[in-house]
């Protein structure tokens, strides 16, 4: 591979080597505050000190010559500018970056969550309600270290965490950024905000740097991935497969005295029409293959978006009845910890019916 004046930048922040860090100190609006008494941290802060961070940020980009990021497999060479089907070549591209209030409660918190919208997207979903950021691009295309920059501002702007959204096909420049923005006090936790579509063996890299999964697991059926998410007939088998791997590694959500999320799988599933997502087949394999104390958001906000209009089966909104059915068996089945937005939707969708 020619060395360019990116790898050469990569490789020179790389050779630092690793630093000793010690502290469970968050910082933001100005304040120090501890939480979790003095033993909290996040997961990279002791990566680094084992000597083990940079290894899997090589790693990774050496991936980008050949790209085999995610289940598609391109196999471009990302690192000469070319495009597979996510459309991303060698930068990173972001929409914005922003606290954001509308994500589940242990992520708000109070200052919200400090989120990083990624454009470009490894799936095609014909019901994709941000299309043209996923799909068309839109945003801008920036270095890695201004993707750090753009961290430690969400950290200084009182955020309780760096939500990572559609970060499948970008994950190297994510390692990278978050060692250059850690060595310039980065302490939040993680959140990897993803579609699910993701090979198992990526997710293994991310163990001992993501604090916080945030996936979805879409459908259940290898017809629905084919028709609605682009062609991708494996998504399920790979989702599956990732999520189990990402709940080894990280458990159940943990919180700290004040409700934060600070490390944990938080899950999430969109209730479409006509039960074509397998809604009560995702409810059963959570509670058959995670915990039943996994964090399970159970969306009722599915929308005609899209191509959607086009497909009659998605061409509508979700009936009260449709949510209801859905939300009760999880609590049949045993589910025990429904995210509680989804527990007041039940209660509106009950009087509805």
């Amino acid at each position: 591979m020619e060395v360019t004046r990116r790898s050469f930048l990569r490789g020179t922040l790389l050779a630092g080597g690793a630093l000793l860090l010690k502290g469970g100190h968050v910082y933001g609006a100005g304040q120090e505050e501890q939480v979790n008494g003095d033993d909290w941290e996040p997961a990279y802060l002791r990566l680094e000190r084992e000597g083990k961070f940079t290894q899997g940020i090589e790693e990774a980009y050496a991936r980008l010559e050949h790209c085999d990021i995610c289940p598609r497999q391109c196999g471009v060479n990302r690192l000469r500018g070319e495009q597979g089907l996510c459309r991303n070549a060698e930068r990173v591209v972001v929409h914005s970056a922003q606290p954001h209030f509308g994500e589940e409660v242990p992520l708000v918190g109070s200052n919200g969550s400090g989120t990083v919208f990624f454009s470009n997207c490894n799936l095609r979903c014909v019901f994709c309600q941000n299309w043209p950021i996923a799909h068309k691009g839109r945003g801008r295309a920036i270095e890695d270290e201004q993707l750090a920059d753009e961290m430690l501002s969400l950290q200084r702007r009182g955020c309780h965490n760096i939500n990572l959204v559609t970060p499948t096909h970008v994950m190297p420049h994510i390692l990278n950024a978050t060692r250059i923005a850690m060595q310039e006090g980065l302490r939040l936790p993680l959140c990897y905000n993803t579609g699910g579509y993701e090979r198992e063996e990526m997710i293994r890299l991310l163990d001992g740097i993501v604090d916080i999964y945030l996936p979805d697991l879409k459908f259940m059926d290898a017809e629905k991935g084919e028709r609605y998410l682009g062609g991708a007939p494996d998504y399920p088998e790979n989702a599956k497969a990732a999520i189990r791997e990402m709940h080894r590694q990280v458990g159940d959500l943990q919180v700290d005295e004040r409700g934060i999320a600070k490390r944990g799988v938080v899950l999430r599933h969109l209730v479409m029409p006509n039960d074509v997502s397998g809604p009560k087949d995702f409810v059963d394999w959570v509670a058959d293959n995670l915990s039943k104390s996994t964090y399970v958001n159970i969306m009722s906000q599915y929308r005609v978006e899209h191509e959607a209009f086009e497909y009659p089966q998605i061409s509508r909104s979700i009936t009260s009845e449709e949510y209801v059915s859905v939300m009760e068996y999880a609590k049949e089945v045993g589910l025990r910890n429904l995210d509680e937005r989804s527990l007041s939707r039940l209660n509106v969708h009950r009087r509805n019916r």
